[in-house]
């Protein structure tokens, strides 16, 4: 599992140096990744809506024409930049019309209609995105930065439409850090003992990286009021932005986790619980929610410090440490230009001393923290 870097010929020890950005700028770097992303849920999304969103960087617009099918595009209509998501229609049964002046888009940004003319306009087109909606529940988009096709598909999981499972849950999340950031947790077994105080470190079995899919398996004991439960914790990523974990142990569940970046600096993440059934449909709830109010809590705990932290481009790492530079490279393939190398350290912007010196307010205690019986 050791990938400790070697160190750069002629150094010795030294103190970290860092840049804090402006508050605009970079804090990573990495950009914006390619890949598939969850926009939306299925129910978020009714026909004849027209949702104003801003992912990628990027104004956007979200809709569902009148037959049923959800299409993504650039927010502003190349007329003169009426955005679509603010009081935009769909009209004709499959056509997007812009509130400004009228003017009419299919779903692949052709100009179809100027109401007050006889003629469109062929240099007039809108940037559509590749949408696929998934076991009726997620939606996910293909994002490019230079616009290519998608250059992978996705593999839908079983459990998605399995009927020994139970109906969704799902929570939301907004983050102000990069998606890697969050998405390196999966290979981080060590920081369970420590920021979410489980009883021992989670033994990490292996983690193979294989073309756009990476897969890791662990072995984890859960901590309950009746004592420590042995289970485990396996992940099948697809790509930066489609990752499935499985849970064993207290109670099957599965979780498709969707970490979408806002823009460079922060990200939003979507996770849908399925939890198998135990048979009697009162237990699975009650056991399934508490499972899901755990998981939640411990995202909650790890908030801080992905918030916080500084990107180590040359992290100083353990001979046990598990393979978080495997993970980067596997991870770097989906960004369409190099890593900027001008810091070694890359830190958070200056926070905001408007009312004083920060500070640190832990969050409720997890199961984990309350169940412990060791130190």
């Amino acid at each position: 599992m050791t990938d400790v870097l070697p160190p750069q010929a002629g150094s010795g020890p030294r103190p970290l140096d860092h840049v804090v950005p402006e508050p605009d700028g970079y804090r990573y770097p990495f950009r914006i990744p390619f890949g598939w992303f969850q926009i939306a849920w299925s129910e978020e999304v009714k026909p004849g809506d027209v949702l104003p969103r801003f992912y990628f960087g990027r104004h956007l617009v979200l809709w569902r024409d009148h037959d049923g099918q959800i299409h993504v595009n650039d927010a502003f209509c190349p007329h003169l930049g009426g955005h679509f998501g603010y009081g935009g229609k769909v009209v004709d049964g499959c056509k997007l019309q812009c509130p400004f002046h009228g003017w009419e888009f299919d779903a692949q940004g052709t100009n179809t209609n100027i109401p007050y003319s006889t003629r469109t306009n062929s240099k007039a087109s809108v940037r559509s995105y590749p949408v696929r909606e998934i076991g009726d529940h997620i939606v996910s988009v293909w994002f490019h930065p230079d616009g290519a096709q998608p250059l992978y598909e996705l593999d839908i999981p079983a459990e998605m439409t399995d009927p020994s499972y139970s109906a969704w849950t799902d929570k939301h999340f907004g983050v102000n850090a990069a998606a890697q950031e969050l998405a390196e947790n999966a290979v981080d077994g060590p920081h369970f003992r420590y920021v979410h105080n489980t009883e021992i470190v989670p033994e990490i079995e292996s983690y193979e990286a294989d073309g756009f899919t990476a897969h890791m398996r662990s072995v984890q004991r859960f901590p309950t009021p009746r004592g420590v439960v042995d289970g485990r914790i396996d992940v099948d990523n697809q790509g930066p932005g489609f990752g499935v974990t499985r849970f064993s142990g207290i109670v099957d569940t599965f979780l498709l986790g969707a970490a979408i970046p806002v823009d460079a600096n922060r990200c939003e993440v979507r996770f849908s619980f399925k939890t198998k059934s135990l048979g009697d449909e009162k237990a699975t709830s009650s056991v399934g929610q508490a499972f899901v109010h755990e998981v939640c809590k411990q995202f909650e705990e790890d908030r801080p410090v992905w918030e916080n932290k500084a990107h180590l481009r040359r992290p100083a790492l353990a001979d046990t440490d598990p393979p978080f530079m495997k993970f980067r490279k596997w991870y770097a393939q989906f960004y369409a230009e190099p890593a900027h190398a001008e810091h070694d350290v890359w830190a958070p912007a200056a926070p905001d001393l408007a009312g004083g010196q920060p500070v640190f307010v832990p969050n409720e205690a997890t199961a984990s923290r309350k169940h412990r019986t060791t130190e």
